[in-house]
């Protein structure tokens, strides 16, 4: 019945949904209407004055690790001509089917010429990666995407190289020209890194600073010089090399003031300067930072400096609430960000290729992943993806084994992802977990991934909509409305073990934002849901839209005035 309701909801002509909302194009199985003389006005979710929202806010990014993805040419190595094979699977460039995954934003892990496997040592802002491809390779990629209407933001480290970088070769030598390129100090100071760790190391002539390792020595932000050669790398990759934007590493490490290492006021300088100088090549230019600390600190770097940041402690939240069986963790960190950000100018995600792999984090339970993705793509904010998250890849430390290659099919031992053998071993769950079997399973994390991306994709209220996190009555239940003028979403998360019945949980909300006069619908999860019932001062007391709402579940209402 959950199936056969889906595929008509998917497919279903506009014109005929005149009747409820011409924009949506979703049916209700099931409806109650009550009359309305008035529609509500409703404060916004707090914003900075005048901000506007950009194309990022209608973008779902998939995070690609190159060297992982899809390798075309046999070595083992995946690179930009695999990307554009497999563009068809993350976005067929129509949006009216639902057999790719639907993202529209592709960020690269780093694709500059580097001495490691990872890339965050560069040695050529001006080039690719060798073992990816050509500048022609990727240019092809750019405009392949672009027919697809994929956009592609790339990874740009300013601050720090490789230790074989040709300007700190000619800083470790005395060159007066590049001396000051990098932070060299004659006595070795007295002082740690952030976390404890050293970070200063002998070079010829002195000591230099590298607050992440010996090896990616941190570049001197404060020198005109090293400024003025950033600005040409940027101008160069968006105007030459057709990309849509950066992803900006390491952030609050970018300026250092003596002891004082993170976050300093001479970093949120540079950086808003920075941001001047791109946005003045086009207004369009998208960036979002990353700086690992507290949501408050993140905050400070959005608006004047980078577009959105990602919002780590939102992320945990997810992923812990999804784990279950409480769920404060989500509530309470969502609500922080929706107080602490311009509206939606955050970046959401559940974890990247610094982290174990969420899978890893829920044990290898696909219910719980279902759960996770679900907070995440109908959270407020830019959802990011990374890859094989949609088909529930595992992995834990170190490094290399969270960014394994990606899992394309389970017929043969590097899984679809080369004829080689592959530059680091699949793992081994890949003859399960890959593309082609959960392609083929209306049940799958993949097709959920999939229709919860078309669903936002399809409606601004998911995208861009106001907020509200009404309260449950439970710390087992997961609840948050997305909404805007033309819509309304309900979405509901029991992360527990048992079902909650109706003397466990009510909801309530201050104000309905919904005029009384509706249609309301189950997009996924359990059907035939009860109408609230709205007080006189339209607001909802004690909602129970179902008797029962099952363990482990995840249902999205639809209300459309």
């Amino acid at each position: 019945m959950k199936l056969l309701y889906n595929l008509i909801w998917f497919f279903i002509p506009v014109l005929i949904l005149s009747s409820c909302n011409p924009k949506t194009g979703t049916q209700p199985t099931a409806s109650t209407r009550q009359t309305a003389t008035n529609r509500v006005t409703i404060e916004p979710t707090p914003s900075l004055t005048g901000l506007e929202t950009g194309w990022w806010n209608d973008t779902v990014f998939y995070e690609i690790f190159v060297r992982s993805f899809k390798d075309s040419n046999g070595d083992g190595v995946g690179d930009f001509n695999g990307i554009t094979e497999m563009l068809d699977y993350l976005n067929d460039g129509d949006p009216t089917t639902t057999s790719d995954l639907g993202i529209s934003g592709i960020w690269l892990m780093p694709i500059n010429e580097s001495s490691s496997y990872h890339g965050y040592d560069v040695i050529d802002y001006y080039s690719v990666e060798s073992e990816y491809g050509t500048k022609e390779d990727f240019l092809h990629l750019v405009e392949e995407a672009k027919k697809r209407g994929i956009r592609i933001i790339v990874d740009l480290v300013i601050n720090h190289t490789g230790i074989d970088h040709p300007w700190f070769q000619a800083s470790n030598a005395g060159d007066p020209q590049f001396r000051d390129w990098y932070i060299w100090s004659s006595e070795k100071p007295g002082y740690t890194g952030p976390w404890g760790e050293q970070v200063w190391y002998p070079g010829k002539n002195g000591y230099y600073y590298a607050v992440f390792w010996s090896g990616m020595p941190d570049l001197n932000l404060k020198n005109p010089a090293v400024t003025e050669e950033f600005y040409k790398i940027t101008r160069y990759w968006l105007t030459e090399m057709n990309v849509d934007g950066f992803r900006l590493d390491a952030i609050r490490h970018f300026v250092e003031e003596g002891s004082n290492q993170e976050n300093t006021r001479e970093t949120h300088t540079w950086l808003q300067k920075y941001y001047q100088f791109y946005k003045s090549i086009d207004p369009a230019v998208f960036t979002v930072g990353e700086a690992w600390t507290r949501t408050s600190q993140i905050a400070e770097y959005v608006g004047d400096q980078v577009d959105i940041a990602f919002e780590f402690k939102l992320a945990e939240g997810f992923v812990n609430a999804a784990n279950g069986p409480l769920v404060s963790s989500a509530t309470s960190r969502l609500t922080t960000a929706l107080v602490s950000y311009p509206a939606g100018q955050y970046g959401v995600f559940l974890t990247n290729h610094d982290q174990d792999r969420v899978m890893s984090v829920l044990l290898n339970d696909v219910e719980k992943a279902k759960l996770a993705a679900v907070m995440l793509l109908t959270s407020p904010g830019v959802p990011f993806l990374y890859y094989g998250e949609e088909i529930g890849m595992t992995g834990t430390k170190p490094d290399e084994d969270i960014r394994r290659p990606m899992q394309w099919n389970g017929s043969d031992p590097s899984a679809g992802f080369t004829s080689a053998v592959p530059w680091r071993e699949v793992a081994s769950d890949f003859s399960d977990t890959n593309v082609s079997t959960e392609s083929i399973d209306p049940n799958s994390l993949l097709n959920l991934y999939r229709q919860l991306i078309f669903l936002r994709n399809n409606h601004s209220a998911l995208r861009t909509g106001k907020t509200i996190l009404p309260g449950t009555g439970s710390n087992l239940l997961y609840a948050i409305l997305r909404y805007d003028e033309t819509e309304a979403f309900l979405i509901l998360i029991n992360a527990g073990p048992k079902s909650l019945v109706v003397d466990q949980y009510s909801l309530s909300v201050k104000t309905w934002p919904i005029p009384a006069s509706y249609t309301i619908s189950t997009v996924m999860g359990t059907e035939d849901p009860s109408p609230p019932q709205i007080n006189t001062a339209h607001g909802l007391d004690a909602y129970h839209p179902f008797v029962e709402i099952p363990a482990r579940s995840y249902t999205i209402l639809h209300f459309i005035p």
